[in-house]
């Protein structure tokens, strides 16, 4: 696989440079550490939103960074947690006084290092939380909710929780939020084609050409089950019928959809999938409040996409409804 790249060891110090040079009149680069980026904007007495993860998967997680949204982001190595100290930094730039809560996908080298981040910062006095997210229904049955992977249900996590520091909540009020959002939310995805680490050149995995890997994790992790390729229709209804074992759980009927591409799944393909979706949830009586569709979590150029579903409660709908804007994302209800 052909990377339009200067060199493997400078790939994310050059890729940091280009997002700063795009957005340095919002964004600012860490002098302690340059794997921390930050919105230059404060707020005294705000809660701090803190995101993070691994290099690969852009936009997220800096893609994030806006008003009403991320405050600071600790950046991984090519698909690797943030440092201790990377997550540390990004909790000392994101403190406003009211405290920080750390939003990220719940896998085991980022619980650890957001973990041993969080203590570091309790050392300096500095009261912050982590709230891994948890909504991919491929890896973990509903008695193990909390032990499920975090994928694009990253992203409806962070709106409603940041909205909640914007709106003044405290950082009591917003960890239950965040709480909330994250025991609402589902999503399942396939690939259809593996993405390369630039870094050694590997792929992720292995599929015949025919083949689809149904449920797997944002770093290529197998899924469910590998199955011959399906047409948009039947595909779609096969992981509706996946989510919708959890959201007819709930006495609420109110949701939001992302349809997420995966890195080289052309909005072609993901409206078509939408289309399905759409018409699936409205059958089973549901009120789809609104759609995002787009690539926003990724994995190089990896092929397939991920449907996440969150059903609304009358507070998350209204994090939810408030303006938000940054450079990969926003949301603005009257545009």
């Amino acid at each position: 696989m052909k990377k339009i790249l200067n060199s493997k060891e400078t790939l994310i110090e050059d890729m940091l440079a280009g997002f700063i040079a795009a957005e340095g009149k919002r964004v600012a680069q860490s002098s302690a550490n340059s794997q921390v980026l930050f919105r230059k904007e404060k707020k005294a007495g705000k809660v701090g939103i803190v995101s993070g993860g691994g290099s690969g998967h852009e936009p997220l997680f800096f893609g994030l960074l806006g008003k009403n949204m991320v405050d600071a982001v600790a950046i991984g190595n090519f698909f690797a947690a943030p440092t201790p100290g990377t997550v540390l930094e990004a909790i000392k730039q994101a403190d406003q006084g009211a405290g920080v809560i750390c939003l990220f996908g719940n896998y085991a080298g980022d619980v650890l290092n957001f973990d041993m981040g969080v203590e570091l910062a309790e050392m300096e006095d500095i009261k912050a939380y982590n709230l891994p997210i948890a909504d991919d229904v491929a890896s973990a049955g509903k008695e193990e909710q909390r032990e499920r992977r975090g994928i694009a249900g990253d992203l409806f996590v962070i709106k409603e929780v940041a909205a909640a520091a914007a709106q003044g909540c405290s950082l009591e009020e917003c960890l239950r939020v965040g709480e909330s959002a994250n025991q609402r939310i589902f999503s399942i995805g396939v690939g259809i084609s593996p993405g390369t680490n630039p870094v050694n050149g590997q792929k992720n995995f292995e599929l015949a050409d025919d083949e689809i890997e149904f449920g797997l994790g944002i770093h290529g992790e197998p899924g469910i089950e590998r199955m011959k390729m399906l047409d948009a229709k039947s595909l779609v209804q096969r992981m509706v019928d996946k989510l919708l074992v959890e959201l007819m759980l709930f006495e609420e009927k109110e949701v939001i959809v992302c349809i997420n591409g995966l890195g080289a799944t052309t909005h072609l393909e993901l409206y078509t999938v939408n289309h399905e979706v759409d018409k699936l949830l409205r059958e089973k009586n549901f009120n789809v409040y609104d759609t995002v569709v787009g690539s926003i979590c990724t994995t190089q150029e990896m092929a397939g996409f991920s449907i996440t579903v969150q059903v609304l409660t009358e507070e998350l709908k209204e994090m939810y409804q408030m303006d938000a804007y940054s450079p990969c994302y926003f949301h603005k209800e009257d545009y």
